[in-house]
């Protein structure tokens, strides 16, 4: 963005609110980073993540067990500051200290959590998990730097084996120090030459304390004395060897400690970019779920950019931030603002009494307008804004003595400015236009600013307390005005912002209340002419209708909305009791059919003995399928009737020419004849077969088709005359059976009828065996086994034929 009048507008102050809420280095630096842009798709894609990030919070926050897939707060408490590490890092030959390598490992260790916690809510969190993809996986690299620096800055003691020997050697060499010290201070004790009787270091040796006056007596180095000069800190002579070697083992440990800090600082070089990338992520998650928490402090809300041609600026329930936080901590609430600008009207014109928000409001829209353009929630409940190039704002007292500027000098410097930058796309904010001069002369210089910049297709925002303008804004299209609330009952603003009206100033009223003498405010009133006088009745009286017809609006949507909420609970509980009726119907119709099949069933079985009675019972079972059917399809027809659905389309009737598809058939079979008790005969390829009507799943839409004989060619096949597609061979001689059922198969694959029983009886077994050894020959069989018990149990042999 080119312009933006941040300073004016506050978004300094905005950016030191929303830094309340990150805690490390990496964060600040990102947040610094934050401005204005006009980039529509980067916008997008910052607003959809923070989407996200608001999303995972308020997730965060939910009771839910501790499982993958749960979203868990990030810990960004505590990540220090390693951009100079990192940085030396990119120069080669550069050692980092140890202090720097535990920091940049306990980042790195951070970074791995964060990529873990967002990766495992990817599926709800899309955006957020893509950002933390870009942290590398360090875990081999962070269990080469394990335990090797200690949290206090050290080189641990195992961090190799040559620093474990060497600090052991230290540890030996300043307990035989210890010992010759103590030795040496039992032997002079007696002899009044120490002063205390304990060991110390100075210089990085060991001494002990003698008394300044018996120097002589004591053979050593003297390494110090004491602030009074009274006491002196000799090493004797007998320990200047030991503390010798206590050196060197020094000097040798320090050139371990710098080689195995050289070596871990290779290893982090070998991953710099990496790690490089690891911290900036860091950083930006860290703001971007500053933001987010900043949305929930604020109930802001995600705004969204109207499209290029159908330009808008809407914002509802609006809250300037940091007025919001101010009132926050007085306990007191903000007024929101709700305002609509679009193509067709893109000049505000807010008028009304002093102190009552006019200000505050243009500020409101400016500062709101700024975040979205920098990827922040604005605190509304809606937002939609124009992409802006520009925001270009007068608000406030800018003059000059060093530049010899007045107030009204500076206000047509500034407004000089914005006509000469102003484009389509600019947002103009123009506090008290036309002040500080003559009012007939500033509000004639007002309405000529505000056709320029109407013309010029920018939205504007202005303020005003003259009436030129407020009847330029009546009378102008493209053009609204808009008034602050005042209450005339108490003499003070409301803050609310209306439009379609001006208001009146208020002026006197508001001295009144600030506690000028009454007498004052009588001869100002006595002062005014009297056209001024009506014109600010009609306002007061246009506003108190205005008031009025805005309480009985919102009377009558909280009545429709009660009614609508009325009528919804009616129809859920309407809608309850039928699906309660119709569950109860459709189980007691299903239970009767049951109960009427079955009986149905056990009675023909019963009559059903002998061969003689085999074919009417048959009959009769089809007749009893049937009647099943047919129950169920009306069943079914009576509660669509009761639900009142939608009737469907109307199913297929049963008839010559029709195509259905069979119970246990693969392949779709043409309807040639219907019979009057129950059986249909179809035609399966070549084939001819009487089946139940019961055994149809489908009547299929179109006719028969399939490959047709040639003209002058009939071919008649075999014809089956049984319910279910069975043969029954009981009290047959095994070979007349077996040819019977070998035939039977033979005809059932020509029709591509994939199950068949086999009623063959109990008896001796004879036959069942018979029928059994020509089963696992036959090559239609795919496989055979006893039927289950409603099917006859041993009694019968189903057998699954091959595909074709």
């Amino acid at each position: 963005m080119k312009i933006t009048s941040a300073q004016i507008l506050e978004f300094e102050s905005l950016r030191d609110l929303i830094g309340r809420y990150i805690s490390s280095p990496l964060g600040r630096a990102e947040l610094a980073k934050i401005e204005p842009s006009t980039d529509r798709a980067a916008l997008e894609a910052l607003h959809a993540e923070n989407t996200e990030a608001i999303g995972y919070l308020r997730a965060a926050v939910q009771p839910q067990p501790a499982q993958r897939g749960s979203a868990i707060r990030i810990r960004f408490t505590s990540i220090p500051d390693a951009a100079e590490a990192v940085a030396l890092l990119r120069i080669e030959g550069a050692t980092l200290d140890a202090r720097q390598i535990y920091d940049l490992s306990a980042l790195l260790d951070q970074a791995g959590e964060a990529r873990s916690l967002v990766s495992a809510v990817e599926g709800r969190f899309p955006r957020l998990a893509a950002r933390a993809a870009r942290i590398d996986d360090f875990r081999p690299l962070l269990r080469d730097l394990s335990g090797k620096v200690l949290p206090d800055g050290s080189v641990a003691d195992d961090a190799s084996v040559a620093l474990h020997r060497i600090r052991r050697e230290i540890e030996k060499q300043r307990k035989s120090i210890q010992a010759s010290l103590e030795r040496f201070i039992k032997a002079h004790r007696e002899e009044g030459t120490l002063q205390e009787e304990f060991v110390t270091i100075r210089n990085e040796r060991f001494v002990v304390p003698v008394v300044a006056g018996q120097r002589r007596k004591v053979d050593g180095v003297i390494h110090a004395a004491s602030a009074s000069g009274h006491t002196l800190f000799v090493e004797p002579m007998e320990t200047i060897d030991l503390n010798n070697e206590l050196v060197r083992l020094r000097e040798e440990e320090a050139v371990e400690v710098h080689r195995i800090l050289r070596e871990l600082t290779e290893r982090l070089r070998e991953h710099a970019e990496s790690i490089a990338g690891a911290v900036r992520v860091m950083g930006e998650l860290e703001l971007l779920f500053a933001k987010a928490q900043f949305a929930l402090d604020f109930d802001c809300c995600t705004p969204a950019f109207s499209p290029d041609l159908r330009r808008r600026l809407y914002i509802k329930d609006a809250r300037h931030p940091l007025l919001q936080d101010v009132l926050r901590r007085q306990r007191k609430a903000v007024v929101p603002i709700t305002l609509h600008l679009d193509e067709d009207c893109r000049t505000l014109l807010i008028s009304g009494p002093n102190t009552g928000g006019k200000t505050v409001s243009m500020k409101t829209v400016g500062l709101l307008s700024l975040m979205a353009h920098s990827g922040l929630p604005v605190p509304a409940a809606e937002a939609v804004f124009p992409i802006f190039d520009q925001v270009l704002a007068d608000i406030g007292d800018n003059q000059s003595i060093q530049e010899s500027l007045s107030t009204f000098s500076a206000h047509i410097s500034t407004i000089r400015h914005m006509l000469e930058v102003v484009s389509p796309d600019s947002l103009i904010l123009l506090d008290e236009l036309g002040r500080a001069t003559d009012p007939e002369e500033g509000g004639a210089l007002g309405v000529a600013i505000l056709d320029t910049l109407r013309s010029a297709g920018a939205f504007t925002l202005a303020s005003t307390h003259l009436l030129a303008i407020k009847v330029y804004g009546a009378n102008t299209g493209g053009v609204l005005n808009a008034s602050m609330g005042f209450d005339e009952d108490t003499l003070e603003p409301t803050y609310l912002l209306r439009t379609g009206a001006p208001g009146k100033s208020a002026g006197l009223d508001i001295a009144r209340r600030l506690g000028l003498e009454p007498r004052i405010i009588e001869q100002a009133r006595s002062v005014m002419s009297s056209s001024e006088r009506d014109i600010a009745r009609f306002l007061a009286d246009l506003h108190d209708r205005l008031e009025r017809a805005a309480g009985l609006e919102a009377q009558l949507v909280s009545e429709r909305e009660k009614l609508a909420g009325r009528e919804a609970i009616l129809q859920k509980d309407f809608d309850r009791r039928v699906a309660e009726k119709t569950r109860q119907f459709e189980q007691r119709s299903s239970e009767l059919a049951q109960q009427f099949e079955q009986s149905a069933r056990e009675t023909i079985q019963q009559i059903a003995q002998n061969l003689d009675q085999r074919k009417s019972a048959g009959k009769a079972l089809r007749k009893v399928s049937q009647t099943r059917r047919e129950f169920l399809e009306k069943s079914e027809q009576s509660v669509e009737e009761l639900r009142g659905a939608p009737a469907g389309p109307p199913k297929l009737k049963l008839e010559a020419g029709v195509r259905v598809r069979l119970k246990g058939i693969r392949q779709p079979t043409k309807v040639r004849r219907v019979f009057g008790d129950g059986l249909i005969e179809v035609e399966a390829g070549f084939l001819k077969m009487q089946v139940s009507m019961d055994d149809v799943e489908e009547v299929l839409a179109g006719d028969g088709g399939g490959p047709a004989l040639p003209k002058g060619i009939r071919f008649d096949g075999p014809k089956w005359d049984v319910s279910y597609r069975e043969i029954i061979i009981i009290g047959k001689h095994a070979e007349e059976a077996t040819d019977e059922v070998d035939k039977f198969l033979d005809s059932a694959a020509l029709a591509n009828v994939d199950r068949v029983r086999i009623v063959h009886g109990h008896g001796m077994g004879i036959l069942k065996r018979a029928i059994a050894d020509l089963l696992t020959q036959n090559p239609h069989v795919g496989k055979f086994y006893p039927a289950s018990p409603s099917e006859g149990g041993t009694g019968a042999t189903i057998v699954e034929l091959k595909g074709p």
